[in-house]
């Protein structure tokens, strides 16, 4: 079902996935293999070249290899097969060397790294732009004040910035995450039928050190057929970096309800309409990378529950990867691209924001009474008045202050100037902008590393 593909998923990344890519990408380890062995002295030089000129995509059937691989079990079987094939056209000799000494697992693996890589590139790119606009808007409004929300309800003063630089503080781990592991994870996979490159005769670590230098991949220590922790920790790590988004959306989205309308995604011809509303914007972006946060994790859990694979080759935990995988990256990467798109739209109504505030007539400014006359007359006892007048505002639909200038208890604590002190947002704030500070500190600090 292609439908909703420009909804939930991302143009350049399921391009990356798409069966043709995957060709592509056996037939590169195909003709990588060929000229490894050559270098070691495995096969004649004059083949390699051969091998190599019959790996183009064009000449395979996509249908066919598909409908061959519900027989094999695996599309390398075929396809290595129909390589033979176009190899044996041109010369008989070098046809006896396709695929030599290597597994289908080697060649599907390393498929899906060199898939991984290109896709995390891209992904790397968009984090790199979501890093951007997060820290423009987190320092535009670094100083607009707005209430935080805790258990869905109005707590205590914040700034629209130091929301903002949370979300770009997860970020930034995202992208150090996917750094790290993009280093150690694409590795390559040359093992042979059970790991030990028997059919290589002893030849087998130069070959693979000489393939690992033609796909420009790690040479792990040892293959890793049934050991799926890199293939997971890759998996996991975009589980991580969706739930994040789905963070960001799902505050996005509670900030721009009607009654709040602190925020807005951006407005356009067609854009979050309604078909029988007209009045309706609703947060299409939004929705969709909620709808990727609530998937991917279910996908990452199979993920997890195909790693117990059976001695040198899996069955059933391995197939599973096969289209799960795929499916990760892109759900994750679709989301990350429709919010970067949407965020440097994004309407943020500062004035709203300060009118909010205003909504509970005062009772949001109750901590910062207390804590001030609890230092004076001590916490608890300070909680307790403010409590009550807290109660006493809600029961007479006053504001707190004009209730707490009526108490004789608070007036010998606090004076008129206090009070009018204690309900100035700004007074309130905390160390909101120096938080904003040391996360805008880090992206320079990162981006000058970088």
């Amino acid at each position: 079902m292609k439908l909703f593909d420009k909804l939930f998923r991302y143009e350049a990344i399921d391009r990356v996935f798409s069966d043709e890519a995957y060709i592509q990408s056996l037939l590169e380890f195909e003709a990588a293999l060929a000229r490894a062995e050559a270098k070691a002295g495995v096969i004649p030089a004059a083949d390699a070249p051969i091998i190599a000129a019959a790996c183009r995509p064009e000449q395979f059937n996509i249908q066919e290899l598909a409908s061959q691989a519900a027989l094999s079990g695996n599309v390398a079987i075929p396809l290595v097969k129909k390589l033979t094939e176009l190899v044996a056209k041109g010369n008989k000799d070098a046809a006896r060397f396709v695929h030599w000494g290597a597994t289908s697992q080697d060649a599907m693996d390393t498929a899906v790294v060199l898939q991984l890589r290109r896709a995390l590139e891209i992904v790397d790119q968009d984090l790199t732009r979501l890093t951007s606009t997060l820290a423009s808007l987190a320092d535009k409004h670094r100083a607009t004040p707005v209430a935080a929300r805790t258990w869905m309800q109005q707590a205590l003063p914040t700034t629209f910035g130091f929301i903002v630089a949370g979300w770009l503080d997860a970020i930034l781990r995202h992208r150090s995450r996917l750094a790290e592991l993009r280093g150690r994870n694409l590795a390559l996979q040359f093992g042979g039928a059970v790991g030990t490159l028997a059919a290589l005769s002893g030849r087998g670590p130069a070959v693979a050190k000489a393939l690992a230098e033609e796909l420009r991949l790690p040479l792990p220590q040892i293959p890793w057929h049934t050991h799926r922790d890199r293939i997971v920790e890759i998996a996991a790590a975009l589980g991580l970096c969706t739930g994040t988004l789905g963070k960001i959306a799902r505050d996005i989205s509670l900030h721009a309800q009607t009654e709040i309308a602190e925020l807005a995604e951006p407005a356009g011809e067609g854009r979050g309409g309604s078909s029988t509303m007209p009045q309706k914007r609703n947060p299409v972006t939004c929705a969709s990378v909620l709808a990727a946060a609530q998937r991917v994790p279910g996908l990452v859990s199979t993920m997890l529950s195909s790693m117990m694979q059976e001695q040198e080759r899996g069955l059933g935990g391995w197939q599973a990867e096969w289209e799960t995988l795929p499916e990760i990256v892109s759900l994750s990467g679709g989301a990350l691209h429709h919010l970067v798109e949407m965020l440097p739209g994004l309407h943020v109504d500062a004035k709203r924001m300060l009118k909010n505030l205003d909504v509970t007539h005062g009772l949001i400014f109750a901590e910062a009474v207390t804590m001030a006359l609890g230092d004076r007359m001590g916490k608890l006892p300070a909680h307790m008045l403010v409590e009550l007048a807290c109660k006493k505002a809600g029961l007479e639909n006053r504001h707190l202050k004009e209730v707490l200038r009526g108490e004789l208890d608070i007036q010998n604590y606090l004076t008129p100037a206090d009070l009018e002190r204690l309900f100035d947002v700004q007074n309130y704030l905390g160390s909101a902008e120096e938080f904003v500070r040391r996360v805008l500190a880090e992206v320079s600090s990162t981006a000058t590393a970088s």
